[in-house]
């Protein structure tokens, strides 16, 4: 029960195992949420059609990458096209779909990997939720430095937020924490992935380019994530 005079937002939870989606579900209601849940691909579309046009659209959909019927991934993809503020996370069993998730810039604001602890999909969905408030109304931020806002999980550059998912910020806060220092892939895969899954070293690689893409949209004459050649990566200030 929510006791706040704002109303609760909501997580539409799509998940086609019932044990997962029931625990979820328990977690997400204890932390002041409303929660909805579908078991089916092909529900997902039409349901979101109509709880926009009652005025009950969720916030944030927890979305299975491996359903019956429409799999998750197209069905990113037509959230995307049709509702690009509602935010998406991706709940995976297949490490090895990690990449993919990524390569395919499906446009999920986050992905979790099976198995996960239902604290671990309150605190993502709480951090996605808080992003893409603050980018749907950023805080006036001026300076013309790199500053990372905790509570936002926001990185701005000039005063522009970079629109990091939740993994690349915090990619950069660990590298920001020690300018200069030389990380390899795995002391950068501990640090976002403290239940130390297998993650490939590609998928670091790619978190890593995206991160660079959105710093040099800004900033395209500044490398401050620099490559150590058989190494690692660093962040590396303007002198």
């Amino acid at each position: 029960m929510n006791h706040h005079d704002t109303p609760a937002d909501t997580v539409l939870i799509v998940e086609d195992e019932p044990k997962i989606a029931r625990l979820v579900a328990d977690y997400l209601e204890g932390n002041g949420f409303s929660t909805h849940h579908l078991d089916h691909g092909d529900a997902v579309l039409p349901w979101l059609e109509h709880a926009r046009e009652g005025g009950l659209a969720p916030d944030l959909v927890l979305l299975d990458l491996m359903l019956p019927g429409t799999d998750g991934l197209t069905l990113c993809r037509e959230i995307r096209q049709r509702w690009p503020r509602l935010a998406v996370i991706m709940l995976t069993a297949r490490v090895e779909e990690v990449d993919r998730l990524l390569g395919l810039e499906l446009g999920a604001d986050d992905y979790i990997c099976k198995p996960f602890s239902p604290r671990e999909v309150v605190a993502r969905v709480k951090a996605v939720l808080r992003r893409s408030r603050a980018a749907q109304d950023p805080a006036t931020a001026t300076g013309s430095d790199l500053v990372l806002d905790d509570d936002g999980w926001r990185a701005l550059a000039d005063g522009q937020d970079l629109g990091l998912t939740a993994v690349e910020f915090q990619l950069l806060r660990v590298m920001m924490n020690a300018p200069g220092r030389i990380f390899s892939r795995d002391q950068l895969m501990d640090h976002m992935y403290r239940d130390h899954r297998i993650v490939s070293e590609r998928t670091v690689d790619s978190h890593v380019k995206k991160l660079r893409k959105k710093i040099g949209e800004v900033w395209p004459e500044r490398e401050i994530i620099r490559s150590v050649y058989g190494v690692g990566y660093k962040y590396q200030p303007e002198e």
